[in-house]
C-alpha cells in the first residue's frame, strides 16, 4: 500500500480535516506508534489517537520535520528536541 497519507514522519505539520477548539487547523506530530501524539500549533494542546483514526482524519501534510517555516511557529518543537525513547 503506497498511500500518500501515510508518509508522515515524525516532527512534521499536517492539516487535519476538523480544526480544534482554538480554531487552528494544523498540527505538529510528536510521536509515531500505535498510537499518534500530536500537538496543536495554535494554543499548544497535546492529544493521542490512535493511528487509525488519525489515518482517516489526515487531510494533508503541511511541512516537513525542521523545514524552516516551522520554526516561525510559537508551539513549534524542532525534531532533535522532541524525546524518543531507546
Amino acid at each position: 500500500m503506497t498511500d500518500t497519507k501515510l508518509a508522515y514522519q515524525l516532527a512534521d505539520t499536517v492539516l487535519l480535516k476538523k480544526p480544534h477548539a482554538c480554531q487552528v487547523n494544523n498540527w505538529e506530530v510528536l510521536r509515531l506508534g500505535a498510537d499518534i501524539r500530536l500537538k496543536c500549533m495554535g494554543c499548544g494542546h497535546i492529544l493521542m489517537m490512535p493511528r487509525a483514526d488519525f489515518n482517516k482524519r489526515l487531510k494533508k501534510i503541511l511541512t516537513k520535520a525542521n523545514d524552516p517555516v516551522n520554526k516561525k511557529l510559537e508551539h513549534y518543537l524542532p525534531k532533535e528536541n522532541i524525546a524518543i525513547p531507546k
